[in-house]
């Protein structure tokens, strides 16, 4: 029983490195399930993380607002092929 709950807590429980992956990348494109949970589950016991993931939504408003001056709340996309190269280039890290 003891192995499993460890298991089950290494599965759910990310580093504060792999969840701030999941906050920058859920920015671009969206989380599975489990990914969405991992982060739930870390921020909850991280402080830090959750100040984080604000602190990373509060800079891209800004620079969108920068960048975007026109029309600040207008999402700026990415076509599926470009999105594809920058997704292969990131699992290539």
């Amino acid at each position: 029983m003891k192995k499993s709950i460890i298991l089950v807590m290494n599965i759910l429980i990310n580093s504060c490195k792999k969840t701030t992956e999941l906050i920058d990348k859920k920015e671009s494109i969206p989380l599975s399930v489990v990914e969405e949970m991992q982060l739930k589950m870390h921020k909850i016991l991280c402080k830090t993380c959750h100040s984080y993931e604000q602190r990373s939504e509060f800079l891209d408003q800004a620079i969108g607002k920068i960048f975007n001056q026109e029309n600040p709340h207008k999402q700026v996309e990415l076509s599926d092929e470009k999105k594809l190269v920058i997704i292969k280039e990131l699992k290539n890290l």
